[in-house]
C-alpha cells in the first residue's frame, strides 16, 4: 500500500522558509509554467516603485520607448531596461537603471533589489536568486525643462 503525505493535500502551495510559495512543488497534481514577459513586468513595476528611480532602460531603449508610447494602441512599455531567465522554480533578473540625481544611488538599488526580490516572488512563486542592476544614467532637472522646450508645438 502506497503512503501519502498528509502535507499539502488542500489547495495551499508548499512553503519554503521564507514563507513564499514555491511553484511545482513535489507531489503536485500539474505544473505551472510563467512566461518571462509576465517576470519583466512585475520586475519593472517593482523597480519603478522606488523612490529615486526615474526610468529604466539604456538611452537607446528609452528612446525607442518614447516613440512607442506615442503610437496610439501600443500601450506603455513596462519591460525596457528588464531582462530575465525564468527556469521552472527561479528566476534571475537584469535592470538597466536610470537613478535621480541627489539619490544616494547605494541606497536606491539596494531598495531596488529588495522591492524586486520581494514583489517577484510574492506574485510568481519562483525563487529570485540574483537581481543585478546596472546604474546607465543619472536624471538631471535641467533635462526635463530641456525636453519641453524644444517641443515645435504648443
Amino acid at each position: 500500500m502506497a503512503q501519502t503525505s498528509a502535507t499539502n493535500q488542500g489547495t495551499t502551495p508548499a512553503l519554503r522558509t521564507g514563507s513564499t510559495p514555491v511553484l511545482n512543488e513535489d507531489g503536485a497534481q500539474g505544473k505551472t509554467t510563467i512566461a518571462s514577459a509576465v517576470v519583466q513586468k512585475v520586475a519593472g513595476i517593482a523597480a519603478r516603485e522606488v523612490s529615486g528611480v526615474h526610468a529604466l532602460g539604456g538611452g537607446v531603449s528609452r528612446a525607442f520607448g518614447a516613440i512607442k508610447e506615442r503610437i496610439p494602441g501600443s500601450g506603455t512599455v513596462t519591460t525596457a531596461g528588464v531582462s530575465v531567465e525564468v527556469g521552472e522554480k527561479q528566476t534571475a533578473v537584469d535592470l538597466d537603471v536610470v537613478v535621480e540625481y541627489g539619490a544616494r544611488i547605494v541606497d536606491v538599488a539596494r531598495a531596488v533589489r529588495r522591492n524586486v526580490i520581494s514583489t517577484v516572488e510574492q506574485i510568481t512563486g519562483l525563487e529570485v536568486i540574483e537581481v543585478n542592476i546596472a546604474v546607465n544614467d543619472i536624471h538631471l532637472p535641467e533635462d526635463d525643462e530641456a525636453e519641453e522646450s524644444n517641443s515645435r508645438v504648443e
